[in-house]
């Protein structure tokens, strides 16, 4: 019996093989294809009812088999994964264009859609039929019959290059490490980073130290080694990923995928892929995006530019250094930080203790949102190393499932994220709760230490934790409206703005004691702690806008497609945000998993558009009390509950009163 295809509640991790995912998605198109069918051959006149809420509500056993899939080939995948996720990637856009191609199907939604006048419907309600609409539209349901056969070709090309690029730059994070023997190698890093080192060595049965390309090995190697000449090393080896002459090389993927977003957009009738994208979002326009970054970058670049002179001078005065390449920014910011604020993240890394981090962010949520986490051992869980926690509110109703997965390893890609195994919806009468995960790399514990945090670890944690209270709290009728699906520029916002809380004393006071003594983090740290969070945040500004950038080149420029050089592409799109001198070896988008992998393409401006809402959300709460309840409810029942069910600055303002002005950004900052 195959356990993906059994009913079942929580994922059967423990009992799932990798045979067993491709009968699973095979079959679990076949029921999704049935339910489509008896749609169309419903002999009724189309209805919101039987049309637009029925639809809604297929997919559901097969989107229960892909997410445990495609969440296992992020967090604990091997060859075989890989392997089966090329094989069913072009079935799910295959299905996917089956249905938004289906004339019949689109007939009826349309229908249903022209008569939307008539129906008495509620808000949430219009949303779902419009976004429906939109879905078959804008994919392609109003193309002739030879467009949508190339369309459906384009849309299977991009779910295999897509997939490849991530396999590739994860081949390339594994294939690197820096083996280490001598002491004097070792200079300027803290115990903690060697003796994670060294246990990474013992288990590759080596002597020494081995360090990767793994966030929580490279980072510090880049903030602490003296050795210029490693720091340089590691840079270029991280740098270069999936741009060197070998079979992981991305350069012609990342071409084929701009190109086929290119031609797919045209033959849907957009100008560029940024065009497409962006009509569904809070932005609007790639002009609106590049006339938002660049009021940004005007305010951020003087600034940016002080702060690197600055470090300049400062690595000049302590080492003689004439010119500061990109593996010496960390290493003297941090030098430079301490010598400003006399703060150290070692220092720090004591009174953050993982477990201690853990509390924290589940005791804000219980102060702010009436949540209530209990860890459990009786939901199965696909590596030792996940936790898993029930969570109530405080009448003890049942909330949501949370999985957190926080040390790295090698089936699992770099970074952070938040997913979800199931989304809340109100079916039957019923509200099905959510079941959420958010998936880390943070530092393992060592035989002597536990977990310790760096701050901006921290800060991660409660970012993905955000996230996950958005998931968690929703409160829809609708699926495909709950929790995180919402425009794209609006879901960072709980996530970024939860971050707040980090820098405040009372909340910190919840969390931030000593591993060992229990003392609470002394008050001069918290201090130091706010003061240095707009530390060369000129620099931070410049950088992400840079990102931002070079995405709306790639993705909203038709040059794009002429391009026969990545690296003179991008070097002309960093030219107006760049500080170090370039690296010839190096190239970003390469390894740009956020938009060549993820769903960032034409988006990763919105991490600043969503701290522009954040900074102004915050200095609400700041305004009224950061454990504000009313506040705090506000901001759940209009923003963390509703999902996409209305548009977000509808939302946004009935939170908040009016709309977001940049200042409080920029104030926070230090840029103004």
């Amino acid at each position: 019996m195959n356990p993906l295809l059994q009913d079942f509640n929580t994922p059967p991790f423990s009992k799932i093989s990798n045979k067993d995912y491709k009968p699973a998605i095979k079959k679990g198109i076949e029921i999704a294809k049935a339910e489509i069918d008896e749609i169309i051959n419903n002999p009724e006149v189309p209805t919101f009812e039987n049309t637009t809420v029925a639809l809604d509500f297929t997919g559901e056993k097969l989107n229960k088999i892909t997410s445990i899939f495609f969440n296992l080939n992020s967090a604990e995948t091997n060859d075989e994964i890989q392997k089966i996720a090329q094989e069913v990637s072009p079935w799910l856009s295959e299905f996917s264009n089956d249905i938004t191609l289906n004339e019949d199907l689109f007939k009826r939604v349309k229908s249903v859609f022209d008569s939307k006048e008539t129906l008495d419907l509620t808000p949430e309600q219009t949303m779902l039929l419009e976004k429906q609409y939109k879905s078959f539209a804008r994919n392609g349901a109003n193309l002739k019959e030879s467009d949508k056969v190339k369309l459906r070709k384009i849309d299977a090309q991009l779910s295999k290059l897509s997939l490849k690029f991530g396999e590739n730059v994860l081949a390339e994070t594994n294939a690197f490490e820096l083996h280490l023997t001598n002491e004097e190698d070792l200079a300027g890093l803290p115990e903690s980073v060697k003796e994670a080192a060294k246990e990474v060595a013992t288990s590759k049965e080596k002597v020494g130290y081995i360090f990767t390309l793994d966030y929580p090995s490279y980072i510090p190697f880049l903030t602490y080694a003296d050795n210029r000449e490693l720091r340089k090393k590691m840079a270029i080896a991280a740098g270069k990923k999936a741009f060197q002459d070998n079979e992981f090389n991305n350069e012609k993927i990342v071409l084929e995928i701009v190109n086929l977003r290119h031609q797919r957009a045209n033959l849907l009738g957009y100008k560029t892929h940024a065009h497409f994208v962006l009509e569904e979002r809070m932005a609007e326009t790639p002009e609106k995006v590049i006339e938002f970054s660049n009021n940004l970058l005007e305010k951020a670049k003087p600034a940016a530019l002080k702060e690197f002179e600055n470090l300049e001078n400062f690595a000049k005065k302590l080492d003689g250094i004439d010119h500061l390449e990109k593996w010496d920014g960390s290493y003297y910011s941090e030098k430079l930080k301490k010598e400003l604020f006399d703060l150290d993240q070692e220092l720090l890394k004591p009174y953050f203790k993982l477990e201690n981090v853990i509390d924290g962010v589940f005791e804000i949520a219980n102060r702010l949102y009436d949540l209530k986490f209990e860890e459990v051992s009786n939901i199965d869980k696909y590596h030792e190393d996940v936790k898993t926690y029930n969570v109530t509110d405080t009448n003890g109703n049942f909330i949501s499932v949370f999985y957190a997965d926080f040390h790295p390893r090698k089936g699992k890609r770099n970074g952070a994220w938040m997913t979800s195994y199931k989304s809340q919806q109100i079916k039957n009468g019923i509200n099905e709760r959510p079941q959420v995960s958010i998936v880390c790399n943070f530092t393992k514990p060592t035989e002597t230490k536990p977990s310790l945090l760096t701050f901006n670890e921290v800060t991660t944690l409660f970012h993905e934790f955000g996230h996950a209270l958005h998931g968690m709290l929703a409160n829809t009728t609708y699926n495909s409206l709950s929790g995180t699906s919402v425009s794209w520029d609006f879901v960072e916002l709980p996530s970024q703005v939860l971050e707040n809380w980090c820098f405040e004393k009372e909340a910190l006071e919840l969390f931030a004691k000593h591993y060992e003594t229990g003392e609470v983090i002394p008050m001069k740290y918290v201090e130091k702690i706010k003061e240095s969070a707009s530390f060369h945040e000129g620099m931070q500004t410049l950088r992400q806008l840079s990102f931002g950038l070079l995405d709306m080149q790639w993705h909203g420029s038709e040059s794009s497609q002429t391009i026969t050089s990545i690296k003179e592409f991008e070097n002309a799109a960093f030219e107006n945000t760049k500080l170090y001198p370039d690296v010839a070896e190096n190239c970003m988008s390469t390894a740009f998993s956020h938009i060549f992998q993820g769903g960032y393409s034409a988006g990763y401006y919105s991490y600043k558009w969503a701290e522009v809402l954040d900074a102004d959300a915050f200095e609400y709460f700041l305004e009224e009390g950061i454990f504000n309840k009313e506040v705090a409810t506000k901001f759940k029942d209009n923003v963390l509950s509703k999902g996409g069910t209305e548009k977000p600055m509808e939302l946004y303002k009935r939170f908040r009163g009016k709309e977001p002005k940049p200042d409080a950004l920029l104030r926070r900052a230090g840029l103004i």
